[in-house]
């Protein structure tokens, strides 16, 4: 079975092509389930109008069934909004 981290592995390699940052450390993901050989992804995006927003999905969907998921279902959410953390605000040099 495949586990929690070694999906998180993979979400640190799917970066949000305008930050430069992947979609783990920028906290846009705020849930996972696995069941089996299923998974279902919850996270949101930067902005509501991401241009970058189909690109990410595509890539991490890919990512997570060469991981050997049959089944990735990945919900966006705008709610709570995205907020960086600290740690983030740092990396992009607004803190």
């Amino acid at each position: 079975m495949i586990t929690k981290e070694q999906t998180i592995e993979i979400m640190k390699t799917c970066e949000d092509p305008e930050l430069g940052i992947d979609i783990w450390t920028l906290g846009l993901v705020y849930n996972i389930e696995i069941k089996e050989e299923t998974i279902k992804v919850t996270m949101t995006f930067t902005t509501p109008t991401c241009p970058y927003g189909p690109l990410m999905l595509e890539e991490l969907k890919s990512k997570l069934e060469q991981l050997g998921f049959k089944e990735a279902e990945i919900e966006i959410t705008f709610n709570p909004p995205w907020q960086p953390s600290e740690e983030v605000k740092e990396m992009l040099g607004v803190a």
